[in-house]
Parts: structure tokens; C-alpha cells; sequence
């Protein structure tokens, strides 16, 4: 359960998840080469070469698996690899392939050297899984006609494909299904230069009007995501033309982040709410996932999948075998006094200050 629209909470602007409204605009936001293509730059790289060496070949790219959190880009990498290979691409998703013949059905209507995209393929059905293993190892499908005694197999040769997926939690994927992957990409959180530069391409492409410092200030708020980041833009767009001249500049920048409610390091009040609880409330921590959910409002299943990992990544949140606890990081960002004798500090041992997202 981690696409965003089965959250029962508010839309926030720093959700790296896609909604309606991002769907359209990335589509023309959307690099098209790896050479307009920013950051992820060991990534890109590998794959550049792997491009290179099956097209040399004339041979179909290996089967692509893209892992990392919402908003790195997966979905448009994978089009770029269809556009650098010369080939069409078919895309679906995990939850929609709800019984084999769905998977038949896209695999039987690929062209040799197609590939078929899968985003959130962790979400597959288990028995749909079984059917794409020997469709990705030997190209071949079986399925059955008929019932009972009269009930006979059948094999289907299929082109050869490829198949590239894509997930936030690769950790969910089950071994033989990774296995079958021969190229794996993790897609890091980008800098703020990085996104910076995004800013920057995206608004020239939008047509609107930014300065050095202005993109540099929204990069530094995007959580590491360009997503977010083409997002924010967007909302800095309406008060630069309301509030401002139409340029965005640092203070035009700031001055949306704070009517946004969102902070240096790109945190919403949701966030400082959640951390605040823990800290006022429990001193620090460790307290429990369901706890902490009564305590602020909300499922517990919203705060481990669409709260948790950013603040993880940063190092304000630990998970213990206890509960969760507030770290000194965070103490410090909310300007409030540590003194390393509460809960928090004898979980100390227990602390996991760097979390991956895929795990």
C-alpha cells in the first residue's frame, strides 16, 4: 500500500509520489537523452555503456531494474532508454496487471526488441510473477486451454524484450525475481547544484523567468527530488507574479517557501509536528509507530511510507527495536535544547541514522 492516492491525508507539495497534476506537466518537463538527462551520474554512465555495447551488437539491452525513492526520475529514464535504443515502449504498472492474461496480453503484442516498463513492479500479483519468470529468462510463455481432463498447455515463443522495472523498495521484490534483472540502478537523492540546474532547464522550458539564487534557493527545499522540485517552481511562479515582478529571485523564493510553510531543508509542519511530538511529548523517544500515529492524527501506515523516510534519510528519525526516536539533528533544526540523558540517547545503540528507502 504506497501509492499516494490510497493515503487518506492532505496533498502535500513535498510528496515525491506523482499526482494528477505532475502527470501532464513531466511529460513535457521530461529530458528525452542522456545528455539532457541530470545527475545519477554513475547511473548514467554504466548505462550509457550498456546502450552502447547492445546497439554495437545489435542485440536487445539486458533486462533494466531502476530502484530508489518516488521522484527520481525511474519513469523517465526508462523512456530515454527506449529513445537512445530506438525502440517502442509499452508501459503499465504492478497493481494494473491483476491476473495473467493481463501480462500475456502486453507481452504478445511487443515487437523484437520492445520494452515493457513495469513501475511499482514490487505491487505484482505472486502468480503473475511466476508467469513473467520464463517470459524474461527463455522468452517463452505457457498457459492452459480448457478444464478438467481435456485441459492442455500451451508454449508461445515471445520476442525477445526487454523488460524494465521500476520500484521505491526493492526490498520487497522477491529473489527470483531480482535475480532475473542483469542491470541494477539505484537512483540517489540529487544535490542541490543538481537540481538547481533542473530548476533552471525547467523553468526556461515554462517560460519563466529565474534568477541564479532564486533556482539555488528551491533546489535547497526540494528534499533531494526533482519532482518536488519542478513542483515547487511551479507554486514560486504564482507568487513571483502576484507578490513580485515575475522573476524569481532568492527573496520572491523565500518569502513562497514560508507562506508554504516549508523550511530550509525542506521540511512542512507535518514534519516539525511529527518530530515535535516525540520530542515534547516523549522525550525524544523511542515511542511506537502506532502511538505516535494517535498522538498526531494520523494511520500509521501514512507516517512509515509517505513521512518517515525523508526525515530517516536526513538523520533527524532512528528506528529502534522500541519505537521510533528524535535525534540531536533534529533537536538542533527545531531549536530545542538536547541534554543526551533522555530515552533517545540510551537507544542509542539501537540507532539506524541512515535509512534506504528500498530496504
Amino acid at each position: 500500500m504506497d501509492s499516494y492516492e490510497e493515503y487518506n491525508t492532505e496533498n502535500r507539495i513535498i510528496d515525491g509520489r506523482e499526482s494528477e497534476e505532475d502527470f501532464d506537466a513531466e511529460q513535457t518537463l521530461r529530458p528525452k537523452t542522456l545528455d539532457e538527462y541530470v545527475g545519477q551520474v554513475k547511473a548514467k554512465q554504466n548505462l550509457a555503456i550498456y546502450i552502447e555495447a547492445a546497439r554495437q551488437r545489435g542485440e536487445m539491452l539486458d533486462h533494466v531494474l531502476l530502484y530508489g525513492p518516488p521522484g527520481l526520475g525511474k519513469t523517465t529514464l526508462s523512456n530515454i532508454i527506449a529513445n537512445e535504443m530506438g525502440v517502442n515502449i509499452r508501459v503499465t504498472s504492478g497493481p494494473a496487471i491483476e491476473k495473467s492474461g493481463d501480462l500475456m496480453a502486453l507481452l504478445t503484442n511487443l515487437a523484437p526488441n520492445d520494452i515493457l516498463f513495469i513501475d511499482e513492479i514490487h505491487r505484482l500479483p505472486r502468480f503473475v510473477e511466476e508467469v513473467l519468470y520464463p517470459a524474461m529468462e527463455d522468452f517463452k510463455i505457457d498457459f492452459i486451454i480448457g478444464k478438467g481432463p481435456a485441459a492442455r498447455s500451451i508454449r508461445i515463443n515471445l520476442p525477445h524484450f526487454t523488460l524494465i522495472g521500476a520500484t521505491t523498495r526493492a526490498g520487497q521484490l522477491s529473489t527470483p525475481l531480482r535475480d532475473r534483472f542483469g542491470v541494477l540502478l539505484k537512483l540517489e537523492l540529487y544535490t542541490p547544484e543538481e537540481l538547481s540546474r533542473i530548476v533552471t532547464r525547467s523553468a526556461r522550458i515554462l517560460g519563466i523567468d529565474i534568477l541564479q539564487d532564486g533556482a539555488y534557493k528551491i533546489a535547497c527545499c526540494s528534499r533531494g527530488t526533482p519532482r518536488v522540485a519542478n513542483r515547487l517552481l511551479k507554486r514560486v511562479r504564482d507568487f513571483a507574479q502576484i507578490k513580485g515582478s515575475g522573476v524569481i529571485d532568492k527573496q520572491i523564493a523565500e518569502y513562497a517557501l514560508d507562506a508554504l510553510e516549508i523550511d530550509e531543508l525542506g521540511l512542512d509542519n507535518i514534519d516539525r509536528k511529527m518530530l515535535g511530538t516525540i520530542i515534547k511529548i516523549y522525550k525524544g523517544g523511542p515511542v511506537g509507530l502506532d502511538t505516535l500515529a494517535a498522538t498526531i492524527g494520523e494511520e500509521s501506515v501514512t507516517i512509515e511510507d509517505v513521512y518517515e523516510p525523508y526525515l530517516l534519510q536526513i538523520g533527524f528519525l532512528s528506528r529502534t527495536p522500541r519505537g521510533r526516536c528524535a535525534t540531536r539533528l533534529a533537536y538542533e533544526h527545531l531549536h530545542l535544547p538536547f541534554d543526551g540523558t533522555g530515552d533517545a540517547e540510551k537507544s542509542r545503540g539501537f540507532e539506524q541514522t541512515v535509512f534506504d528507502v528500498d530496504a
